[in-house]
């Protein structure tokens, strides 16, 4: 690999050590940059880094973890971290705000959606109203006694139904006499 790339391994390495802050191993910083370097180009510049005093290197066992100097970071007092902790706590609070409104919008948004149109319920309202009047014109034909079938119509179900009475009659006998057939053996 040539010195130029190492160069550039070793300062994706110390940038990202930095703007993480916090410890990784060099198969880590590996695996988190992408595999845009070679895995021995990072361990080469995670070692010359911890050489020259850039990133601070742990060994435990065999494994050694890298993390950013932390003496190049700003003290940070006490009272500023529970201004910040306290701040985490309101925007956490304004998250879950957020997120109940969201979910109430959304059910509302569904509402509206599953919801018919203005215009549809204009038209729908139209063809129930011809429908009433159609149905209530049969219902005072009916109530006055009009004729509603013809004479014909009567007497061909009339013939009709005495031809399936007959039939079931004699279905129901031959039914009748098999079974005392069979409870008599």
């Amino acid at each position: 690999m040539s010195k130029a790339k190492d160069a550039n391994a070793s300062r994706a390495v110390l940038e990202y050590l930095n703007r993480q802050n916090r410890p990784y191993s060099a198969i880590d910083i590996f695996n988190n940059l992408h595999k845009e370097y070679g895995k021995t180009a990072i361990v080469k510049a995670c070692e010359s880094l911890s050489e020259g005093g850039k990133i601070k290197e742990k060994a435990y066992g065999k494994q050694k973890v890298y993390v950013a100097d932390q003496s190049q970071f700003p003290e940070v007092d006490d009272g500023e971290i529970r201004n910040m902790d306290t701040r985490i706590g309101e925007l956490s609070t304004q998250c879950k705000e957020k997120d109940e409104e969201v979910r109430r919008l959304d059910t509302e948004l569904r509402g509206f959606n599953s919801s018919i149109s203005t215009e549809d319920a204009i038209v729908q309202l139209q063809q129930l109203t011809e429908e009433c009047d159609a149905c209530n014109k049969k219902l005072k034909m009916l109530k006055e006694g009009g004729k509603s079938i013809s004479p014909e119509e009567k007497d061909r179900i009339y013939n009709a139904r005495q031809k399936y009475v007959k039939e079931w009659r004699k279905r129901k006998r031959m039914s009748n006499d098999i079974l005392v057939y069979l409870l008599s053996e």
